[in-house]
């Protein structure tokens, strides 16, 4: 599976989250642009960065008009812990089933986690950046990503 065409519209899916509740992609449609920020594992070094930088900084997403939607194949309670213990204000969503990232063409078979990866969408659901880090110990930072957001206006 390849990640989805610049253009083609982003499949859909349900996820649950560290909030408690189910996050449906479609439901933003039409309000806000969607960062998709698959992340291979909680816990792991380059990860924890990633996230409680995003977290930190969290409000520039959203004074993008856009959500930032992190997902891994940990498990929630896993995803709680992790979000609990860095402090996050941002919910992780769980792709425990691998069905998302096998969706998105991000599963890395070899590892059982999802590569690195970000996928804009938006407003109107169609995917208009990604980008699949080369190395899982590599991260965009989010100057990049927000300049990506911004380039949708």
């Amino acid at each position: 599976m390849t990640t989805p065409a610049i253009g083609s519209p982003a499949p859909d899916f349900t996820l649950p989250s560290t909030s408690g509740s189910d996050v449906t992609l479609s439901s933003f449609r039409g309000s806000k642009h969607v960062l998709l920020a698959f992340f291979p594992a909680a816990f792991s070094g380059v990860c924890t960065a990633e996230m409680c930088a995003i977290s930190a900084e969290y409000s520039r997403f959203t004074s993008a008009d856009s959500v930032v939607l992190p997902i891994s194949v940990d498990w929630v309670p896993a995803l709680k812990a992790f979000k609990a213990h860095e402090q996050m204000t941002v919910d992780l969503l769980s792709d425990s089933k691998r069905e998302v990232v096998r969706a998105y063409g991000v599963y890395l078979d070899a590892a059982f986690v999802s590569k690195r990866a970000y996928i804009l969408i938006d407003k109107a659901g169609i995917v208009r950046w990604v980008h699949v880090e080369s190395e899982l110990g590599h991260s965009r930072p989010n100057g990049e990503l927000l300049e990506q957001l911004a380039a949708l206006g």
